[in-house]
């Protein structure tokens, strides 16, 4: 493992481009960085909640979205779809996706089931997450814009899957408050 320090700026990106994992270089406006840097931004949404949530359940679960994300960027950055079998912790699978789903049915099946809209809210916490929920959803959606082939499939499914799992993960942090949710 190479232990030199990574260095904060390297000049390489003065000129508006950056690299990707395959080598090429892009314009930093390029539809593909815009994916991974909104992924990065919803990373930092993540990053606050953690800040200042109290729920070790949640904050469990955050620290493992956070180093999916990191994997899911650097899934973006690789467009030649190679860096998965060089770099381990680079990956998402269906499994992933199915510990999501576990971790939905299991917040849906402690809180009352959705009659109504809700508005984004609540605690602190939740409000957090509803925000981060939109961010996620923003980065889907520059995903899917990439189009067919562009990104795995699993890339897409993942974070429509977390923009659920966002939603249920406020409702539980405002449950657990004791906030009330405002319906529409």
């Amino acid at each position: 493992m190479d232990s030199r320090p990574v260095p904060l700026y390297t000049k390489t990106g003065d000129a508006g481009e950056t690299g990707l994992f395959d080598g090429t270089r892009v314009s930093k406006s390029d539809p593909r960085v815009a994916a991974y840097g909104e992924v990065d931004e919803l990373n930092a949404c993540l990053g606050v909640v953690r800040a200042h949530n109290s729920d070790p359940e949640i904050e469990g679960m955050l620290a493992e979205l956070q180093r999916d994300l990191f994997a899911l960027g650097a899934l973006l950055a690789d467009p030649r779809q190679r860096i998965a079998a060089r770099v381990e912790k680079a990956t998402l699978t269906d499994a992933d996706v199915t510990r999501l789903e576990r971790w939905i049915d299991g917040f849906e099946a402690r809180l009352p089931p959705l009659r109504h809209f809700v508005l984004a809210g609540g605690s602190l916490t939740g409000a957090s997450l509803h925000l981060g929920r939109t961010v996620c959803r923003r980065a889907e959606r520059s995903v899917v814009a990439l189009g067919s082939g562009a990104v795995m499939p699993v890339v897409v499914v993942y974070l429509n899957r977390l923009s659920d799992l966002l939603f249920a993960m406020a409702r539980m942090a405002n449950a657990r408050a004791g906030v009330p949710e405002t319906e529409w």
